[in-house]
């Protein structure tokens, strides 16, 4: 069946189901498109505070109802409201309702998120090394990607092939170079883009981190998307983090941006474990000069200034690209070459606070 047939067919069941007001799901203005790829479907459906409990018995029924025609793929329906309620005790009168408390994923003992103000900088990149080089320290070890409008893992650690889903709906990860690995990536049809607004990008994210098998971890590495929008709130919002880890270039612009994902991370609580100088100079393989193409040493200065440790740097160099490119991460490709050690040594700091 194609995703388009597919598609027609949800669209008809949740004709059949009715929402509080008469109206069908199908009909009701709530109801995001309706996202068919090649291992899962997803939807949202959006409503006014204080209505969740209403449309949670329609929730219910649409899903039972797509999971009867989708086959193998994936169900992944959410329902949100404008805010959440409390899940705290009794507020008094006036007082503004907070966020359900946190809970903790199953088999995960620490979560570090590694995050950028802004794209370009080497994030992905730099999140799959940090992973590879945890897990050479003998730390169990599994990295979501959290960047559902740009996901890199797929390409980064050569993933090729929908994950595997257990019977009870529950993703298998993959495992790769000894990590375990998440991504909505391969479930996406060539250059297919994920048009998915803030609540059902939250949602999504929720069910890739928590229905997902990851067993027994030491440390889950989440490669944050750019910037500090809902993706990045709804995670911190989500679970306790051990802390987070800051990637940005030399040159002022990143930093600027940089700077504010520092922020981000400080408004809500989160420890910034530290700053990394990404593309931090260039050695011409030819000559062995080096130059400093973005400036150099303004991560190093700005974590000085921002009193947040200082990690290191990491080089701007073609074999990184290409190992990149080829789904051969830095560590994995040369584990003795000197970006591997680089990305070791900056890691260094991460694993005592991991066994503190």
């Amino acid at each position: 069946m194609s995703d388009d047939d597919l598609r027609k067919q949800i669209t008809a069941a949740l004709g059949t189901i009715t929402v509080p007001g008469g109206s069908s799901l199908a009909e009701f203005a709530g109801l995001s498109d309706v996202i068919v790829t090649k291992s899962a479907v997803a939807f949202a459906i959006s409503v006014s505070p204080g209505m969740e409990k209403a449309f949670a018995p329609a929730r219910s029924e649409a899903e039972a109802a797509v999971r009867a025609i989708a086959g193998d793929r994936k169900v992944m329906v959410s329902l949100t409201g404008d805010k959440a309620p409390a899940q705290a005790a009794p507020q008094t009168p006036g007082q503004r309702p907070g966020p359900p408390p946190k809970t903790p994923v199953p088999g995960i003992k620490h979560i570090i998120a590694v995050g950028s103000g802004k794209g370009g900088v080497g994030k992905s990149t730099c999140s799959v090394n940090i992973a590879l080089a945890l897990a050479g320290q003998g730390l169990k070890v599994g990295i979501l990607d959290a960047d559902l409008y740009g996901p890199s893992l797929p390409k980064l650690l050569g993933i090729e092939g929908k994950p595997a889903i257990r019977d009870d709906k529950i993703f298998k990860p993959f495992e790769v170079f000894g990590i375990k690995a998440m991504s909505i990536g391969p479930m996406l049809s060539g250059t297919q883009a994920v048009v998915w607004r803030g609540p059902m990008a939250t949602s999504a994210l929720r069910q890739l981190l928590r229905e997902t098998d990851w067993g027994d971890l030491d440390v889950l590495i989440v490669d944050m998307p750019p910037g500090t929008g809902d993706i990045q709130i709804s995670l911190v919002q989500q679970v306790v983090l051990t802390g987070a880890v800051i990637i940005s270039t030399p040159q002022d612009l990143a930093l600027i941006d940089a700077q504010k994902a520092i922020d981000m991370f400080r408004r809500t609580n989160v420890e910034v474990l530290g700053l990394v100088e990404n593309m931090s100079y260039f050695v011409a393989p030819d000559t062995g000069n080096r130059y400093d193409i973005f400036g150099h040493g303004g991560a190093k200065t700005a974590a000085a200034a921002l009193d947040i440790p200082f990690l290191g740097e990491i080089p701007l160099v073609m074999s990184i690209r290409e190992g990149s490119d080829a789904g051969r991460p830095a560590i994995a490709a040369d584990p003795d070459g000197a970006e591997a050690q680089a990305f070791r040594a900056l890691v260094a700091p991460l694993v005592a606070r991991i066994t503190a």
